[in-house]
């Protein structure tokens, strides 16, 4: 039962950080990032008037401040309730995550939202959802339930493309972040969505003719091809509407929507190929040839 329940509040917890993935977004979609001129106050008061943009500001701070309690307690429940060690680590790690998340988004406040605080605060806020989701796989049934070994001898090895999809997917966020925060211009991250969809259709299709039989292995590729084309979709809509809403005095409802979600879609698809590369790591069997040379004892029958 406390594994059940745990996992129930992984998942939530997941749900709260994406959440708060959103609200980011709407801070910076808004331009509120210093509507708010004092940190860790606002206005020197724990609960300054919700009004024009000190809403989006405030509010990102109080759902940053849930999410921070929310992860003190898997901690404790972690260390209380789960006996893998690598799991508790873990859990200490998502804590760490938050501790330093907290103080870069304190750092774009002090500091008049510096573009490289900014960018590792985005990008950090991507990587440590990707870790409460994974979280929610290792306490849920499905991953108690063991391993179903799989081969596969395509080329290259199908563990490098596990490792190449979250790679290509991150980069692409850093670089929705600096063109977010103007560091780049758009065309760094035109050529990151190329790279990376091109990585999501490399290993899903790979994935999908090889292992359509494996219920864990195709619900992941699915799950990521799926979240992939509509990232994908988002980002030709959020880039369409800026156009359109240029010549706006302030940022314009269409706009900032189809932003927020470009952003918030954007972590789901990183976690989504984050997950996938945990599948594929736990369900195929590793190349012979790769096993030899990494010096693993592999039986000759």
């Amino acid at each position: 039962m406390n594994n059940v329940w745990l996992h129930r509040y992984a998942v939530l917890w997941s749900f709260c950080t994406l959440f708060l993935a959103v609200a980011g977004g709407l801070v910076t979609s808004n331009d509120a990032g210093l509507s708010v001129p004092d940190w860790p106050l606002s206005y020197g008061k724990l609960m300054p008037t919700m009004e024009g943009n000190i809403f989006y500001e405030h509010g990102h701070r109080m759902v940053a401040t849930t999410v921070g309690l929310l992860t003190i307690g898997m901690v404790i429940w972690l260390l209380r309730a789960e006996r893998r060690r690598w799991l508790r680590n873990l859990g200490w790690i998502s804590l760490a995550a938050v501790v330093v998340q907290g103080v870069l988004g304190g750092m774009t406040v002090i500091f008049l939202l510096p573009k490289p605080v900014s960018i590792g605060h985005a990008c950090l806020a991507q990587l440590f959802f990707s870790t409460t989701v994974a979280i929610a796989l290792f306490t849920s049934e499905s991953w108690r339930r063991g391993a179903q070994i799989v081969d596969d001898t395509g080329v290259p090895p199908l563990h490098w493309l596990a490792l190449a999809a979250p790679a290509c997917v991150f980069l692409q966020l850093a670089l929705g972040a600096s063109a977010r925060h103007q560091a780049v211009g758009i065309l760094p991250h035109v050529i990151g969505a190329l790279l990376a969809t091109g990585m999501v259709l490399w290993i899903t299709v790979r994935i999908l003719m090889r292992h359509a039989d494996h219920p864990a292995l195709r619900g992941s590729a699915l799950a990521l091809l799926s979240v992939t084309f509509f990232q994908v979709f988002l980002g030709i809509a959020a880039y369409m509407s800026r156009i359109a809403t240029a010549d706006a005095p302030q940022p314009m409802p269409v706009m900032v929507g189809f932003t927020v979600a470009h952003v918030a879609v954007g972590a789901l698809t990183m976690a989504s190929s984050v997950l996938l590369a945990i599948q594929v790591f736990r369900h195929v069997r590793r190349p012979l040839a790769e096993m030899q040379t990494e010096g693993v004892a592999v039986p000759s029958a």
